[in-house]
């Protein structure tokens, strides 16, 4: 069998498991009176309708392969890893660090820290150790990859349906909003959560994941579809173990706990996917994350920097 067949077959696996496994997922929260609409909404909205968008803006992007030398080897190595960081960050190691400092500062800067460390320079160490280049995982592809108009179209988009579809206007309404603070606030806020959650999730998913994930199933659409459920369901353990009543996707049930991270976060993991495997720049897939995160975030982080 060809390369490039393998390649097909693996895409088409990849499609038919993600749509057993996001419908199963999605009937699974409707027959257990868990939340099923909310994962329909993102995957209509986020999923197929920003990923659509995406795919039309990202055409003709002219971006290079990246070479993986051992894909099975270093694949397995990053998998085995985000098993260990989905229970023993995301779950212990998480609770931990909002424990051993009261809210505040501090404790901000010791989780930022953290989670710098864990998803970013751990996996690069771990990826020197197998003997892989780190320089084409982090290409900024601001020029020849459709980028700036990706950023600008997908960046309205998202401030938009944010606006829409959230209580982050309402939430920041009651800091309140004046000039004197969102002159400090936006600007801090969105490079805040663009470190915080961008970076760190957007270089170990899909620079580190993805790239490693596409050369093993010699398929970008496998690569893509894989990360994205893997992505998802890393969440789990952590929204399992530190969640709580009120919490979006918390259960006493760990199956609609999992069912919840298939429906409502992979569709958000596949558009962004979907994004970087077109443009292969990290700091696109980086900003648009920070985008969607920051307007959510804002009225927390004026209250603690305040």
């Amino acid at each position: 069998m060809s390369a490039e067949r393998a390649g097909r077959g693996a895409a088409i696996a990849a499609a038919a498991a993600y749509a057993l496994l996001w419908g199963g997922s999605t009937a699974y929260l409707y027959a257990t009176g868990g939340d099923w609409s909310t994962g329909v909404f993102v995957a209509l909205i986020f999923g197929l309708g920003l990923g659509g968008v995406a795919w039309l803006l990202t055409r003709g992007a002219n971006a290079p392969r990246i070479e993986v030398k051992r894909p099975a080897l270093e694949s397995g190595s990053i998998i085995v890893y985000l098993t260990l960081y989905a229970v023993l960050f995301l779950g212990f190691g998480m609770t931990w660090a909002r424990e051993v400092l009261p809210e505040g500062q501090q404790q901000e800067l010791l989780v930022l820290a953290l989670k710098l460390g864990v998803h970013i320079v751990l996996p690069a160490i771990l990826l020197v150790l197998l003997g892989a280049k780190l320089a084409p995982i982090g290409q900024l592809g601001l020029s020849g990859r459709k980028f700036w108009r990706t950023l600008i179209v997908l960046g309205v988009i998202i401030l938009a349906l944010v606006c829409v579809i959230t209580p982050s206007l309402k939430l920041i309404s009651a800091i309140p909003p004046t000039f004197d603070t969102m002159i400090w606030a936006v600007p801090l806020g969105f490079i805040w959560i663009t470190l915080e959650a961008g970076a760190c999730e957007e270089f170990l998913f899909r620079g580190v994941l993805q790239t490693r994930l596409t050369a093993w199933f010699n398929s970008a659409w496998a690569g893509v579809i894989v990360t994205s459920l893997i992505f998802g369901l890393a969440h789990a353990p952590g929204l399992f173990m530190r969640g709580g009543p009120g919490v979006d996707g918390w259960s006493t049930d760990p199956l609609q706990v999992v069912a919840h991270t298939i429906a409502v976060l992979s569709p958000i993991g596949l558009t962004f996917g979907l994004i970087y495997a077109r443009t292969k720049s990290l700091l696109l897939v980086i900003l648009l994350h920070g985008l969607v995160d920051v307007l959510p975030n804002l009225a927390e982080f004026v209250g603690i920097w305040r």
